[in-house]
């Protein structure tokens, strides 16, 4: 750079030398004094820049409250489920939807200055996520709910099945046999207990494969 600009005034001195008119004088003049200064300036050692460090201020997580919406209807069809919750000023924009194939999160943001939330967090039966949605309406929000297999539901949760003990147990005629010969030997008479007992003998040894057979 410097020499740049020694090339540059030594030339602008040159012309200078050989100029005649007054007004071309002058500008050479003005010229090359302000390429005297930027040669002086060029030759200074300049003072090196180190960058401050930009300091990361981490975002505030706020954490949002929200009101639980219990009270909705639902229906069906073959095919869906639609659940309508009566509120108003809903946003659409504002509306955070996660479907799952178990289970619904719905947040309604900022309506009327209060954050809702509807949620059921095990469904009675698998829903397709991708097919699922919600459309807002003036005094209620319907979240529509595709079926994963056409069949109806008993409920919109989940609930567990408390007959299936039951029926395993009984599913074992032995159980029901053990159950009647225990109350028979508590209830009857030595005669009858003698009975059950070599009854009961008789099948763990193999003799009997019923150990009713005889009565």
């Amino acid at each position: 750079m410097a020499e740049e600009i020694s090339l540059d005034l030594e030339e602008l001195k040159h012309l200078q030398s050989i100029a005649k008119r007054p007004r071309v004088v002058s500008l050479l003049s003005a010229d090359i004094l302000n390429l005297e200064k930027e040669l002086k300036l060029a030759a200074e050692p300049q003072p090196s820049v180190v960058p401050k460090p930009i300091a990361v201020t981490p975002k505030a997580t706020s954490n949002v409250n929200y009101t639980t919406l219990g009270s909705f209807s639902w229906d069906q069809d073959n095919e869906k489920v639609k659940i309508y919750v009566p509120l108003e000023g809903v946003d659409q924009e504002k509306i955070e939807a996660d479907f799952k194939k178990m289970s619904v999160d719905l947040k309604f943001h900022d309506v009327g200055g209060k954050n809702y939330r509807c949620a059921i967090p095990k469904l009675h039966k698998e829903i397709v996520p991708e097919r699922c949605k919600v459309l807002v309406k003036p005094a209620r929000v319907i979240i529509t709910l595709v079926k994963a297999s056409k069949e109806s539901w008993l409920d919109l949760h989940f609930k567990e099945d408390r007959l299936k003990p039951n029926l395993d147990k009984e599913r074992d005629p032995m159980a029901g046999i053990m159950d009647l010969m225990k109350n028979m030997y508590e209830e009857g008479d030595e005669d009858m207990k003698r009975t059950i007992a070599k009854a009961w003998t008789d099948a763990r040894s193999g003799k009997a494969a019923d150990p009713m057979k005889g009565f």
